[in-house]
């Protein structure tokens, strides 16, 4: 079942004795997980009713057992099973989940991974209850599931905002809901997020960031991408060499997957290289400028600085605002 039919069947009351609430993505895992526990008990409910086990602590005998119970002056108990990967044995939770009890909902959060689909266990969970599989978005799509995300608040956000948050937090939704409620916060007058409000209230600068550096090195704007390698190794808490390593790599890495697309249309190097579409034409432009042989020169580049951003092959005496200089320049020529 998908994340907002589960979502919507439980604001409807429509509950299910068990949920198997398993993958990669531990958001949509507590968002699920805690709403079940917050809103199906009134809280004088949930003093008799409410148990919570954690899986490298508990057995699945005793939570099967607790499972069995009837609740006590109410019409249902909820057992919830947090990190129910580290719970040994969880295979021996297949005899309740094969007739569990239509007054319990149990509610296994199951993160990082997923159980095997052949198992009887999944399989018993599959006909009695709902298997939810939460899965990593791809960065591309991150700036939309922002938009969505604020929709659903009734705010809105630039595209250039969108892809500086995207640039600086990854597909960690977790930390991307987290800034997105501090700018929430913020902006209640305006109800639009702008680069300018990222800047205010996160610390990122909307001209020198990591996501400007791609432009600024993919339209070989030298002075440009100087000014934002000056302003890194200035603010290198905020900007740190090892992570700007690493987000030029999968940026270059792009550049050359697409020399060797035979569809290089817009709509393709949207699709083959999980970029938003607001920014598929500037990786189009930017290929133009970086011929394959000169990208793999770049990749032993970026790996170069890597090792000596870790201190290998360099002097202690030199500073990392300095090899990030050099290896810009390097990049560039």
């Amino acid at each position: 079942m998908e994340f907002d039919n589960i979502i919507q069947n439980l604001r409807k009351k429509n509950y299910h004795p068990v949920y198997l609430l398993q993958g990669e993505e531990p958001y949509f895992i507590d968002i699920i997980t805690d709403y079940i526990e917050k809103n199906v008990l009134s809280d004088v409910e949930k003093g008799f009713n409410l148990t919570v086990f954690y899986g490298k602590d508990s057995d699945a005998r005793t939570i099967a057992e607790s499972a069995l119970r009837f609740p006590m002056m109410a019409s249902q108990q909820i057992i919830i099973v947090k990190e129910a990967q580290s719970l040994n044995n969880i295979e021996n939770l297949t005899f309740y989940a094969e007739k569990p009890m239509k007054s319990t909902i149990l509610v296994l959060s199951y993160k990082y991974k997923t159980l095997d689909a052949r198992k009887a266990l999944v399989k018993a969970i599959k006909t009695n209850g709902v298997i939810f599989n939460s899965e990593k978005i791809y960065e591309n799509k991150i700036p939309e599931w922002i938009e969505k995300y604020l929709a659903q608040k009734e705010y809105s956000i630039s595209p250039q905002a969108a892809q500086i948050l995207t640039s600086y937090l990854g597909n960690d939704l977790g930390k991307v809901a987290n800034e997105l409620e501090k700018l929430i916060i913020a902006v209640k007058e305006t109800n639009k997020i702008t680069p300018e409000h990222i800047e205010q209230n996160i610390g990122l600068s909307k001209e020198f960031n990591i996501y400007e550096l791609q432009n600024a090195l993919g339209a070989k704007n030298i002075y440009k991408a100087n000014q934002i390698i000056n302003y890194f190794g200035a603010n290198q808490t905020v900007n740190p060499f090892q992570k700007t390593i690493s987000n030029l790599y999968f940026y270059f890495l792009k550049l050359f997957t697409y020399h060797f697309m035979t569809d290089k249309s817009e709509r393709n190097t949207i699709a083959e290289l999980h970029v938003h579409p607001f920014i598929a034409k500037s990786y189009i432009a930017a290929a133009k400028n970086y011929s394959p042989t000169k990208l793999y020169e770049i990749f032993g580049i970026l790996r170069e600085y890597d090792m000596k951003s870790k201190g290998s092959d360099v002097s202690t005496m030199v500073d990392s605002a300095d090899l990030q200089k050099e290896m810009i320049y390097k990049i560039l020529h």
